[in-house]
């Protein structure tokens, strides 16, 4: 790459998990801390994801690994995006959006939670894949019940760029979520309306594009009203844009006015 060019955004994928907030009919969103020691957007609240591997969209076409969906889009099966949202959520959150057995059940008892725990390890050093995982388990990935909410490109101007599909799916109430501490170092169920109050308090981490997915998400006022909305709705590629003003960076919306 030259100077003159930008970098190019690396294929990413990342899951929004939901569930209901226990103190009203909303709902909360999984955000987890990024580590301090990450070399892109450290210390930062996010939602669990990363990059598209090879092994990914190989699980993603081999007969029975994955639950048909039939979408049309770039989030296909084929083009990994899907097994990674999945993958990334595992690894980082210790949630593994799958079917197990026969008949397919989304119970985990005690035993194979355990076994889990140490297929999770493997897949963070890449010892397995995602299909080595599938067979293992005698599981099948829920791609189905990911709902395609947003894509977004980082800024030409970074040097480190992502072009990222999300996904929101209902958390499983068999499993709960736990920070890797490695990429993360803490997570937290927290609903979009607070999450937008803290960071405005400066209490509670976000990029850009993180921020602009709460406000969307903040706009609905049950998770109901939020599933039904993707039904209908093809999400925009949004790059947004990276301009100087009075001496200092901003990151504007692609239709966004300058600032005068």
């Amino acid at each position: 790459m030259s100077q003159d060019q930008p970098a190019s955004p690396r294929l990413s994928a990342a899951t929004i998990l939901i569930k209901p907030n226990p103190q009203n009919e909303g709902f909360q969103v999984l955000m987890a801390l990024r580590s301090a020691q990450s070399d892109f957007a450290p210390a930062v609240y996010v939602f669990p994801g990363g990059a598209v591997t090879e092994s990914d969209k190989i699980a993603e076409v081999t007969p029975g690994v994955c639950y048909p969906a039939v979408i049309g889009d770039e989030t296909s099966l084929g083009n990994g995006v899907r097994v990674a949202a999945i993958r990334e959520l595992y690894e980082e959150a210790g949630i593994l959006l799958a079917k197990f057995g026969d008949p397919p059940t989304d119970t985990i008892d005690d035993e194979l939670s355990l076994r889990l725990v140490e297929h999770r390890k493997q897949l963070q050093t890449r010892a397995i894949t995602m299909l080595d995982l599938a067979a293992a388990e005698d599981l099948t990935f829920t791609t189905d019940l990911l709902y395609y909410f947003a894509h977004w490109i980082t800024p030409e101007v970074f040097p480190k760029r992502f072009n990222t599909y999300f996904f929101i799916t209902t958390a499983p109430e068999s499993q709960t979520a736990t920070h890797d501490n490695a990429e993360t170092t803490d997570s937290i169920w927290i609903s979009p309306q607070e999450a937008l109050e803290r960071y405005e308090h400066n209490d509670f981490p976000l990029v850009y594009a993180t921020e602009k997915q709460l406000q969307q998400l903040a706009l609905f006022p049950t998770a109901e009203a939020l599933f039904l909305s993707l039904k209908y709705i093809s999400p925009p590629v949004i790059m947004p844009r990276v301009i100087t003003h009075n001496g200092k960076q901003l990151i504007l919306m692609p239709d966004e006015q300058d600032p005068k």
